[in-house]
């Protein structure tokens, strides 16, 4: 994983619990989660787009007459 090993994940672990407290852990995964959770929708959104087929614009000056 990214080339970290277990003990500089444990550490880091380690840190982040100093940092932000057992009782905010969760709440910021949840934030986490949420936002890893738009970014993958809006991807997901800009493919379907890009996948949309294209539809032939309709000429909308057939019916009239120029004089």
């Amino acid at each position: 994983m990214l080339g970290l090993g277990m003990q500089e994940i444990l550490i880091i672990a380690f840190v982040i619990l100093l940092l932000f407290g057992g009782k905010k852990i969760p709440e910021l995964m949840k934030g986490l989660g949420k936002g890893v959770k738009g970014f993958k929708d809006g991807v997901n959104g800009i493919e379907e787009e890009i996948n949309k087929p294209v539809e032939p614009k309709k000429d909308t000056t057939a019916g009239t007459e120029k004089k």
